[in-house]
């Protein structure tokens, strides 16, 4: 593990020499075991600028172009969430510790009863025209609505409609909320486990199992979501407020619904609804769907 924070040091060296005294660099760690912490999201709370930790814990950002000054919010699933402060000339090589979150997540123990299998989601089988298409940091999640009131057990699978173009096999993070955000946007982790996948190729369904995780389906609905990492030695860092990367493999859109079900979220902004429509009235949503247990009596 020594050789894997040498490398991240190593890879972060670089920066130093293109305006020190501009750049905020370093590396996020477990607080008790110091090892790195991966696709840790990082903001500058008054420049606007995010960027992503990579596989080692490292990660770099341009700073301090409103003031000489800032404060680092750092969060990642799992952990609780830390604000550290920073000032310009002494920001390089920073170790920002996460404390562990304690969760317990109870799934359902079907007594008595007969357990089914329950599609949920989108209900097209290829796409429509247009790409869904994000940046290091950033989701899409789809609403998984219940609109049959049906009694729910554990969440099976979730799927994505992973488009031909971009990377295709980049990984991404499978990401699970409660609907209990503003206006019902995605806030609470249903999934506390780091899900990184990479689909085999695009344009097809990609399925990933999810049963081994118990994770209780509530009955008012769930999102499912796709986080956009950084995989290898590599980096992200953009200022979101200016200027937007495609990054990774991109999505591909349905219009079979009248109402938008999905949303996206990046590092500086937060969660915010889609509201593009076709000329049909139709509004654009990701391709997601799952498939969880319906318990029948």
């Amino acid at each position: 593990m020594m050789l894997r924070l040498l490398l991240g040091a190593l890879l972060a060296a670089p920066l130093l020499s293109q305006g020190q005294d501009n750049k905020i660099t370093g590396h996020v760690v477990d607080a008790k075991t110091k090892e790195p912490v991966p696709f840790a999201s990082i903001g500058l709370r008054n420049d606007g600028t995010g960027a992503l930790t990579n596989e080692f814990g490292v990660f770099q950002l341009p700073g301090f172009e409103k003031g000489p000054t800032d404060s680092l919010i750092v969060m990642t699933l799992g952990y609780d969430r830390n604000t550290k402060f920073v000032k310009k000339g002494s920001s390089t090589d920073l170790t920002i510790e996460l404390k562990k979150r304690v969760i317990e997540l109870q799934g359902v123990t079907v007594k008595g009863g007969k357990v089914k299998n329950l599609a949920l989601g989108t209900r097209a089988d290829r796409p429509d025209e247009g790409i869904l298409q994000g940046q290091a940091g950033s989701q899409y999640a789809f609403l998984i609505k219940n609109d049959k009131q049906k009694k729910l057990g554990n969440v099976r699978s979730v799927s994505f409609y992973i488009g031909e173009n971009g990377f295709p096999r980049e990984p991404f993070r499978v990401r699970l909320y409660k609907a209990d955000g503003n206006y019902n946007a995605p806030n609470t982790d249903l999934l506390t486990e780091n899900v990184v996948v990479s689909a085999p190729q695009g344009g097809q369904w990609y399925t990933i199992d999810l049963t081994q995780y118990n994770v209780p389906a509530p009955e008012e609905g769930f999102y499912v979501a796709m986080e956009w990492i950084v995989g290898g030695d590599k980096f992200y860092t953009a200022n979101f407020m200016d200027n937007y990367t495609a990054y990774g493999q991109v999505m591909s859109p349905t219009f079979e619904f009248k109402e938008s079900r999905t949303w996206s979220y990046s590092i500086a902004k937060g969660w915010n609804q889609l509201t593009l429509a076709n000329g049909q009235g139709k509004r654009w949503n990701a391709m997601i769907r799952a498939e969880v247990d319906m318990i029948k009596d």
